[in-house]
Order: C-alpha cells, then structure tokens, then sequence
C-alpha cells in the first residue's frame, strides 16, 4: 500500500493520521504549520447578526475577545469548526458541508449583518444581496520547512492529503527547494481550489467528493489502495 502523508497543523494532523490508521492506510503525520494568534480589535457584538467561522482555529485562537460575542449565533463550514464553537460556549445555527459560499446561501434572513472571524489565509466569498459583513483576522498559520524524515519519505511514491490552499502552495514551494520529484507524487485535495493551488507535475490529482475529512480520507485511501494510475509510470 502507498503511504499516505498529513501535513496540517495540529490538533488536526494527529487526528487526520489516527483516523487513516483506523481506515487500515499506513499514514505518516508531519505538522508543517504552526498556529498562532494574532491580536484583534473587539467589536460591540449588537452590531451584528451572526459569526461565520471557516475554520475550528478560530475558537481556539480567538482569545479573550470571543467572550462578548457569545450571544451570537454560529454559522460554521463544517462539524469541526462547529464542535469547537460549541466547546467555547457558542451556539451553532448551521454548519455546512462544502465550503464558506455554500455556507452564505443557508443564512436566515434575519441575519443579515455578519461578523467573519478567520485567519490571515482565507477565501474570498460574495456576499448575497443585502447582506454585509465585517471581518477579523484571530490567528496565523506560520508554515514550517520539511523535516529530514518527510525529504525521505517523499523520495518514493506517496499520496499527500491537503486540506488547505496554503498547504498545496507551501508543499509545491518545498519539493522544489529539495529536489524532490513531483510525478511520482499524487495529491488528494479537499476542495477544487487547493488542487489548483498545487500546481501541475503530480503524478495525480484527485478531489474529494465534499470537503470534509471523512471524504478526503475515503478518497486517500482509494489512492493508497491503488499502487499507481493506470498509464503511469512512478519512475
């Protein structure tokens, strides 16, 4: 079987590999960012209807200045930034199953005023008519260079799982800088636009069927199952 590679930070990198581990796939987990907060400017919470969160870092990066806006309601991307939110004392109205502009066209109408609390690598969303937001920038994503043993690893074939843009480009950045070959690699994204953001010369790029977890690793672990795309070489 083919190894699978984790390259998100924690606490979901250890996650991501125990849940692969179950799966029965040999996963090997490399944390290349580092989470950190950043200070931000409160806001008087009754100058918006609703928070829309991309991302479990937020709550817990957030700091002191998520106290005054626990009375209003979370509108979350998925069940992990949602099971944070309500972890920190918040309560979640929705969360979604694909992505933040999927998210926008679930919102009550009521909520038309919203407070986007994300970290300083984020996608751009349009916004439906009549609807504002506001944004805050709670924590950071400091990426890290591989390690000796990920140089290794990443010399024979591997499927690496990328669960952000910001890892596609980073994990790209670094093969080049170590001469490791791109085509004998294979990529299982989460999403269309961190496949886009790794750029071409893989061996393969695949994505998952919705951009939770638990597909990413459905798809992995088809990948791992498979020795090599028929066509290709791994050479």
């Amino acid at each position: 079987m083919v190894p699978l590679v984790v390259i998100r930070p924690e606490p979901g990198n250890a996650a991501t590999v125990a849940a692969a581990r179950q799966l029965r796939m040999e996963a090997h987990g490399f944390a290349l960012f580092e989470i950190s907060p950043k200070s931000w400017e409160a806001v008087p919470p009754g100058q918006f209807d609703a928070l829309l969160v991309g991302s479990a870092q937020v709550f817990r990066q957030g700091g002191r200045g998520l106290a005054a806006l626990k009375d209003l309601p979370v509108y979350a991307v998925g069940e992990a930034s949602a099971q944070a939110a309500r972890e920190a004392g918040f309560t979640v109205i929705h969360t979604g199953e694909s992505n933040l502009q999927a998210l926008l066209a679930s919102l009550d109408p009521a909520h038309r005023r919203l407070l986007r609390l994300a970290g300083e690598e984020r996608v751009t969303v349009t916004l439906p008519k009549g609807v504002i937001m506001d944004e805050r920038v709670v924590y950071a994503s400091l990426a890290r260079p591989f390690p000796i043993e990920l140089t290794h690893l990443l010399g024979e074939p591997a499927i690496i799982a990328l669960h952000s843009a910001e890892a596609a480009r980073h994990l790209a950045s670094q093969c080049v800088g170590h001469g490791i070959k791109r085509a004998r690699l294979r990529i299982a994204a989460m999403s269309n636009r961190i496949a886009a953001a790794a750029g071409d010369g893989w061996g393969e790029v695949a994505v998952a069927s919705y951009a939770q977890d638990k597909a990413l690793l459905a798809l992995a672990r088809q990948m791992c199952q498979d020795p090599w795309p028929a066509g290709r070489s791994a050479g």
